[in-house]
């Protein structure tokens, strides 16, 4: 199945289920995996476009599970799409899952995206969030020059070595194709110095996104010449001197797949370790 799920992430550790010491942790996976299981009668393990960290949000995040097909032959569960009625009565009000179906074939909600789409909001207003978007809306305590920060952006976008943005995994490329990266003022009476950014790639690597917002905006405040982001693009790990920008102002808002009939294709596509940039 083809799961589309969306979850505001104060109150989770994440979306990865942890283990050891650190199981107990309230995560999005295990919240919707042990309602699944529940559900379906059966154990469940959930496979998603992408693991977002402590604190950061989703509207558009999608997942796929296999089930068996007996797990459909309930009274009240007849098909993938009674699962949405089903689970709205069991999920806390932080975490919704509004579709679900059976999943093309060939389909991997990894391996088969195209492209990630993630929106960051942020205030550098001296009186900080409004009260009804504090949960996602970071704040910058300096003031910014939006066109520096956009033109600090643009240097970023491209096919590049984000390893300077990224933390270290082993074994994991930090080549990324960094396709949008554009700012917006969406300031009102309510909201002054309000700012949006839309961030699209093919993929992001662990805390990439934040790293690329906190990056920008300290040119923006100029503590960074214009040339920062250009410099950081030539490091070959993670630098000390890009700061992480909170998280709550981060949201995945969509994941973009292919046509069915190549969904398989681009899963196996995927999976090849990229080369270095040279």
């Amino acid at each position: 199945m083809r799961l589309d799920i969306a979850y505001d992430g104060t109150d989770f550790h994440g979306w990865a289920r942890q283990k050891g010491p650190q199981a107990g942790l309230r995560t999005v996976q295990a919240v919707l995996e042990d309602s699944l299981s529940m559900v379906l009668r059966t154990p469940v393990e959930l496979v998603v476009a992408g693991r977002t960290d402590a604190g950061v949000h989703a509207e558009g995040q999608v997942a796929h599970v296999d089930v068996p097909v007996s797990s459909f032959g309930q009274r009240s569960l007849q098909s993938p799409g009674d699962l949405v009625r089903r689970l709205s009565r069991i999920l806390p009000a932080d975490v919704r899952l509004h579709g679900a179906v059976e999943a093309p074939k060939g389909f991997d909600a990894r391996f088969s995206a195209l492209r990630r789409h993630y929106r960051y909001r942020v205030t550098t207003s001296l009186t900080g969030p409004s009260p009804l978007r504090v949960r996602d809306t970071a704040r910058w305590r300096h003031t910014v020059d939006l066109g520096a920060v956009q033109t600090a952006s643009d240097i970023l976008v491209g096919l590049h070595d984000f390893a300077a943005f990224c933390r270290y995994r082993e074994g994991s490329t930090t080549v990324r194709d960094l396709q949008e990266f554009t700012w917006r003022d969406v300031s009102s009476g309510t909201e002054p110095e309000t700012f949006e950014a839309t961030v699209v790639a093919d993929a992001f690597c662990w805390s990439m996104v934040r790293s690329l917002v906190g990056a920008v905006l300290t040119v923006g405040e100029g503590r960074r010449d214009a040339g920062f982001t250009g410099e950081l693009l030539g490091q070959r790990s993670r630098s000390p001197q890009v700061p992480v920008a909170p998280a709550c102002g981060l949201n995945l808002v969509a994941v973009d797949y292919p046509a069915d009939g190549e969904l398989a294709a681009r899963a196996l596509e995927t999976r090849v370790k990229r080369e270095p940039v040279v």
